[in-house]
């Protein structure tokens, strides 16, 4: 067969010793030529120390030769003979459709192409690339300093060391992502460092919220370090009115505590009134004022001032007394036959700083007076008419006599009976 050309890779590969000549002179033989026939084999990511497995696979093979090639193009197995002596390859698999091998405790220099071959005409090839991951360090996060006041910026910083590929640093503050600038260097072993830096304001919220330095990396999952923010933040001041509940009267007592809170805690609270001075009688014991017997003089704002090592901070609180309670008369009615009579009934509490409804209630008695009032009167008129109407009558005089039939009044005087010599029988009646 000096026409046939062997593969290169068939004058180089080492042929083990217990292949019989028979054997040898099979593989010198060209392979038969079919267009059927396809070599296929996958590329493996391995964890640095664990085991990669690498897989020659041939469709429709014709019983052709198959075999695996280091990097170096050195043959690790021909068929099911192992030339290269390195005990961490295995032969996992040989059959006529794959050759399967394992590659136990993989360091980064077995990283690269391995190739499998298939003695056809033409040889065929396929590759298989390992790659080796080696997972970073324990990452490092470090801040500029432990202890940051409100509205002050802050910068934080996470280093992940020796990874393979280069990881990804992530930021989380509580629940909320943060975005970082990351810098990524090359060592001389193939190896990165990735440095990120974290840089925001803080306010006072933040105490006490973990910053979490997140690294993404193929060989390793959910690793991270975290540091707790420290936060110092001015006081914040409320003032709550112990009593009186609602409207303030004068001749009442009125106590005011001041709460404040801060980081550190507030050394120094102070009661204060704006633009005068706090009444002479006031009493103040630590965050509480107390001022009893009020009057409109007091009226004016009174501020609490509270102070740590961050600043100062103040509430006011407005005071405004109102007028104190007076009592007014209640008015009444009784009636008689004829009138109605107003009396004095005994004193009732009344509000001089009335709402509506005072004033309504007030408008209803006033109105109840004079409808009573009114309502009398008018018994009044209704009785004396009665009376008058039953009690006409008619005025009748003797001289009179006659007067009806008389067409004028002379007529009528010179018709009476007896004329005027009957002057002293003259009678009257009145009826």
């Amino acid at each position: 067969h000096s026409s046939c050309v062997l593969p290169p890779v068939l004058h180089c590969a080492l042929i083990p010793a217990s292949l019989s000549f028979s054997n040898l002179i099979s593989l010198s033989l060209c392979p038969s030529t079919v267009q059927s026939q396809n070599l296929i084999a996958d590329n493996v990511s391995v964890v640095e120390g664990d085991t990669a497995t690498i897989s020659c696979r041939v469709k429709n093979n014709d019983d052709s030769v198959i075999q695996l090639l280091n990097p170096n193009r050195q043959t690790i197995y021909f068929r099911d003979v192992r030339p290269l002596k390195d005990a961490r390859f295995q032969l996992v698999n040989f059959s006529d459709n794959e050759l399967r091998v394992s590659l136990s405790n993989v360091s980064l220099s077995d990283e690269g192409r391995y190739v499998c071959q298939l003695y056809t005409d033409p040889p065929q090839e396929a590759y298989a690339d390992i790659t080796v991951l080696i997972p970073p360090g324990n990452p490092i996060i470090e801040s500029r300093e432990d202890i940051v006041r409100e509205g002050n910026e802050t910068e934080i910083t996470c280093t992940s060391m020796g990874s393979k590929p280069a990881a990804t640093i992530r930021w989380m503050k509580g629940d909320k992502e943060l975005q970082g600038k990351s810098k990524v260097e090359a060592t001389y072993d193939r190896m990165f460092t990735v440095t990120s830096l974290l840089r925001f304001t803080v306010t006072r919220e933040d105490d006490g919220v973990p910053v979490v330095c997140i690294v993404d990396h193929p060989a390793v999952k959910d690793f991270q370090a975290q540091k707790y923010l420290e936060v110092q933040y001015k006081p914040e001041v409320t003032i709550k009115v112990e009593f009186p509940q609602g409207l303030i009267r004068e001749g009442e007592n009125l106590e005011l505590t001041c709460q404040a809170k801060g980081k550190p805690q507030p050394h120094q609270v102070n009661w204060v009134r704006v633009d005068d001075e706090v009444p002479s009688h006031a009493v103040i014991t630590g965050s509480d004022l107390f001022i009893e017997n009020l009057n409109k003089s007091y009226n004016g704002t009174y501020r609490c001032v509270a102070s740590n090592s961050v600043g100062e901070t103040y509430a006011d609180y407005i005071l405004y007394v109102r007028d104190a309670l007076t009592t007014t008369p209640k008015p009444t009615t009784t009636t008689t036959t004829t009138i109605s009579a107003t009396t004095s009934p005994p004193d009732i509490i009344q509000d001089s700083q009335a709402g509506p409804e005072a004033q309504r209630l007030d408008h209803a008695v006033i109105g109840g007076v004079v409808a009573v009032v009114v309502f009398a009167m008018l018994c009044l008129l209704i009785v004396l008419g009665r009376y008058f109407a039953r009690h006409k009558g008619t005025y009748f005089t003797h001289e009179a006599k006659g007067a009806d039939d008389a067409a004028d009044a002379d007529t009528a005087i010179i018709n009476a009976e007896g004329g005027h010599n009957n002057s002293d029988e003259k009678k009257e009646y009145y009826i």
